[in-house]
């Protein structure tokens, strides 16, 4: 009797973690269509346009609309694309977008997966998002798409760095790559580090904290592809990129893969940077951790609209410079700077 209730207690168990991951993918969608829809009513503020205002109440169920359209339309496959190739590409995109957000801890043990090597994990989950790109680029048998895919993967691979490098500094100072212990080291304020520096350390690291928070949010907008440094779609010369020969359902799964990603890196700037589910001021905390989360997601989402919005692309000699030649030797001398204040004073937590 013990046995048959162990074995199939296994199985209830699995079942609730099957059903939890399921709730989880299913709110991050619905989160995904409105912060895609406030994406567009933001690019349309700033052009003094309305936006989307038709389907629904101020254009609510704009996305949804979108989503049936695509899903309804024919699939349309490139006669000389190497058909197996061209259809997997974009799931592999979405799978591995999808499966990142598995150690996001979003309020005090809400998280799929409490790694304590989450930090490791998504650099994993990152570097293998580039071969989605790579495939649909080359399966699809045309020299845009192609030239596409390789401008991408040479943007994400370059922009990986210099993140990887503002990361460690974060790491040294918060002695864990649990993304939940991270948070937990920044209770009572925006970075712990600055508290502790400002009262206990002759220099304030936050010197150092503010500019790699914003080499973060640059090298984001730079590794998810968005403006200004949207060359793999530059339509001046490359029409739409990678995915110029995709349609329908397969150019749905691009893009709900891209915005995925994009929104994990909001999600990593509220992490590693702004203390993720607490609030900012102790006087705020009655509200639930997981409302300050998503408060602070939107708040990035919407700096990543705005510069959509209002930043000329780059060239690709001042992508790639901006990236090899500025952020990753600041990123680099933040690492020493950090390793060598954290040896001589001692791990601020």
């Amino acid at each position: 009797m013990g046995h048959f209730i162990e074995q199939y207690g296994a199985v209830l168990g699995t079942l609730i973690a099957v059903g939890q991951i399921l709730a989880f993918m299913i709110v991050l969608l619905i989160a995904l269509a409105f912060l895609l829809l406030m994406d567009r009513k933001v690019w349309a503020g700033v052009q003094m346009r309305k936006g989307p205002n038709v389907v629904g109440a101020f254009g609510l169920l704009q996305s949804f609309a979108d989503f049936f359209k695509f899903v309804l339309k024919e699939i349309v496959v490139p006669a000389g694309a190497d058909r197996v190739l061209f259809l997997l590409a974009p799931l592999i995109t979405l799978v591995l977008a999808f499966i990142g957000w598995a150690v996001v801890p979003v309020a005090p043990g809400w998280v799929i997966a409490d790694l304590n090597v989450g930090i490791l994990y998504l650099f994993a989950i990152s570097s293998l998002g580039v071969y989605g790109i790579i495939i649909g680029g080359w399966a699809s048998n045309s020299k845009y798409p192609f030239l596409g895919a390789l401008r991408s993967a040479a943007q994400m691979i370059s922009y990986e760095v210099s993140i990887g490098f503002i990361i460690v500094t974060v790491l040294l100072f918060a002695g864990s790559m649990n993304l939940s212990v991270i948070v937990e080291q920044q209770a009572g304020g925006f970075w712990n580090w600055n508290m502790l520096a400002l009262h206990t350390l002759p220099f304030p690291m936050f010197l150092v904290m503010i500019p790699m928070t914003v080499i973060f949010f640059i090298s984001a907008l730079a590794e998810t592809n968005r403006p200004p440094f949207d060359l793999p779609e530059a339509e001046s010369e490359l029409v739409a990129g990678y995915q110029v020969e995709y349609s329908s359902t397969p150019y749905l799964l691009f893009m709900i893969g891209e915005y995925l990603n994009i929104v994990l890196m909001c999600a990593m700037c509220t992490i590693l940077f702004f203390g993720g589910w607490h609030a900012p001021f102790e006087f705020l905390s009655f509200l639930p951790p997981f409302f300050w989360f998503a408060a602070k997601i939107v708040f990035f989402f919407f700096l990543f609209a705005m510069v959509k919005a209002i930043v000329p692309r780059y060239r690709y000699d001042q992508l790639m410079r901006l990236g090899w030649k500025i952020f990753l030797p600041t990123s680099l001398a933040a690492v020493a700077l950090v390793g060598g204040y954290i040896a001589y004073f001692g791990a601020a937590s």
